[in-house]
């Protein structure tokens, strides 16, 4: 717990054998209450290696239910146990557990109700090596976005994730895209709801092990951001429901 907030980590999990142990191991625990994995219908054998970890809560979809279906899955457990900060970390290794201390003590003294891990802060996206296309779809979308929602944002594509319980609760996430698009959906209902997102500089690895979605997928989604940055300003001018 943190200033008697329950606290649990929530790992989206898809083919994540290989990265999944490395992941755990540096989790802190004595921050940590639960964990939780949601394995989307893995090819691999995700799920014993969690439980050969130890991992108390793993829940295995029956069919894939893609991305943000994995996440919807991840905070509905998470809100049934009870948790009060509720972080996603991939179980990839692409984003780092050490920085789960500074992201709870965010949430838990009450300085912001989301924090997220960005990338773009500093210089770790390119030094991770990220790929120079998606970086600059990234700083164009991110601008895009900024203005259409009126917010100053380092990037809204880190999958790196810390809300409170209440946010979680107060927005209706059940209704987002159960694909790439749910993370983006998820940002306008947190700004739409009157909360405020915080951000702390992440470094980040790519490498073969790591999950990343190919052109085609990047492509769909960089449209999927730009529709939905689209729809919360004409909410905002009340020419459509959010």
């Amino acid at each position: 717990m943190y200033n008697f907030k329950k606290v649990i980590v929530v790992l989206p999990a898809y083919k994540a054998a290989l990265t999944l142990e490395r992941t755990y191991r540096e989790i802190p625990f004595d921050w940590v209450d639960d964990v939780i994995l949601v394995d989307d219908h893995s090819p691999d054998n995700t799920v014993e290696v969690a439980k050969l970890l130890g991992i108390k809560h793993i829940i295995r979809h029956e069919r894939n239910k893609g991305y943000g279906g994995n996440q919807k899955t991840c905070y509905d457990k998470a809100l049934q146990l009870g948790g009060q900060i509720v972080i996603m970390l991939h179980p990839d290794y692409q984003y780092t557990p050490l920085l789960l201390r500074a992201m709870i003590s965010i949430i838990g003294e009450g300085l912001y109700p989301v924090v997220f891990g960005s990338r773009i802060l500093g210089k770790g996206a390119l030094k991770g090596g990220m790929p120079l296309y998606k970086y600059v779809a990234n700083r164009f979308l991110t601008l895009f976005q900024n203005i259409l929602m009126g917010q100053k944002l380092s990037e809204y594509h880190t999958g790196y994730r810390a809300y409170s319980g209440e946010v979680l609760q107060a927005i209706d996430y059940q209704r987002c895209d159960d694909d790439f698009i749910f993370d983006n959906e998820v940002i306008a209902n947190i700004f739409w709801k009157g909360y405020d997102i915080g951000e702390i500089t992440c470094p980040t690895k790519y490498f073969d092990e790591a999950s990343s979605i190919n052109f085609r997928r990047s492509a769909i989604y960089g449209l999927g951001v730009l529709r939905v940055s689209v729809k919360y300003r004409l909410a905002k001018w009340g020419l459509v429901k959010m």
